[in-house]
């Protein structure tokens, strides 16, 4: 048995015909930048989340940008989030010169650790980035309530979370900004790189509607520096059509990760943990396991595909060498990095596969 990680395929087949047409809809017209499909899909993403606008842009790492560009965060500033996600978080940060500021995770959620938050701001500090690890948010309220006491901004990176809810809302409703990906590997993903941002703050909206492209408020006269951060039409209309699909798509998601905790459960690892008042869209399915290069090699040899989310927190990264972490100053994210791993996650991962999947995860 070959087990695929993401089964892009057999969702595009799935939706083949609804999503030809719509690309060719797209070509018809050759209106590829801008087009009538990226208006629809704004609206469309503004009623799926309650949220007051919903700005599409060219991918997840780029909205991060745009609601940082958008918060005015400068050179100089401090920026608080997690070293435990992927590098765009932090990467986005140092590129408009500010300062990543690590906070170790909750070692249950993986998501950032709200009681460690306040000894790390500062009079530098402009902002906290909260990861919505795995598609479950972080605790939004504790991070609110600390970022209303300091002044500070939220921006909710939600890259991998479109669809979760914390205490009854999308956490693409959450925040000062929040933003989202639409990479094809994400529960809901487009066909090339894609992403969007949402807030409810009107002045927020229009500066980053002008930030995406270019910082123009009409043609070719520019408010802002910006960046050419529009999403292409096509990738629009591919994800309009995925999104009519996603609620169902997103309750399989569920009930795959819901199998997976029933088959696990009596095995010597450490399963994951949602807490009660959130909700995930299992992005990934991740389990922590002790000899996880002994075990994923012996899955492979069946076929089945695992991967690791992520293998090396982001202050031991060369990249952020300047600033000076040392191993250990975080180490419940340098322990889940040791253990984690992914098993294959997608609305489609069958009961035979889960079944295999679960007998060939032998713990030692």
């Amino acid at each position: 048995m070959k087990i695929d990680f993401a089964n892009l395929q057999y969702q595009y087949q799935l939706y083949k015909e609804e999503i030809d047409e719509a690309i060719h809809k797209v070509l018809d017209k050759s209106n590829y930048i801008m087009g009538e499909e990226v208006n629809e899909l704004e609206k469309n993403l503004e009623n799926f989340t309650d949220a007051k606008n919903a700005i599409t842009c060219s991918s997840g790492t780029d909205a991060l940008l745009l609601a940082m560009m958008a918060l005015d965060i400068q050179p100089g500033d401090e920026v608080i989030t997690t070293p435990f996600t992927f590098i765009a978080t932090a990467e986005t940060i140092a590129l408009l010169g500010a300062k990543p500021v690590f906070v170790d995770i909750d070692e249950k959620t993986y998501n950032i650790d709200p009681s460690k938050i306040e000894d790390k701001i500062t009079p530098k500090t402009k902002a906290i980035i909260p990861v919505s690890l795995y598609g479950q948010p972080a605790d939004i309220d504790a991070i609110q309530t600390i970022a209303d006491k300091h002044t500070l901004k939220v921006i909710v990176d939600g890259a991998q979370s479109f669809g979760s809810t914390y205490k009854d809302k999308t956490d693409s409703n959450l925040g000062d900004i929040s933003t989202t990906s639409f990479f094809p590997a994400k529960p809901l993903g487009c066909f090339g790189d894609g992403g969007a941002v949402f807030t409810n703050d009107e002045t927020l909206a229009t500066k980053m509607k002008q930030l995406r492209v270019h910082g123009q408020n009409k043609r070719y006269h520019h408010k802002y520096i910006g960046l050419g951060g529009r999403m292409d039409t096509i990738q629009c209309a591919v994800v309009n059509v995925k999104l009519k699909h996603y609620k169902k798509d997103l309750a399989l998601r569920q009930e795959v990760a819901q199998k997976y905790t029933d088959a696990l459960k009596d095995k010597d690892i450490i399963l994951p943990f949602i807490a009660y008042d959130r909700t995930s869209v299992f992005a990934q399915y991740s389990i922590r396991v002790q000899d996880r290069d002994e075990i994923q090699a012996k899955l492979k040899e069946q076929g089945i595909t695992t991967a690791v989310h992520y293998p090396m927190p982001l202050h031991l990264q060369e990249c952020f060498s300047y600033l000076e972490y040392k191993k250990g100053e975080f180490p419940t994210a340098e322990k889940v990095s040791d253990e984690i791993m992914s098993l294959p996650m997608n609305p489609y991962v069958s009961d035979e596969e889960i079944k295999f999947i679960s007998e060939n995860l032998i713990i030692s």
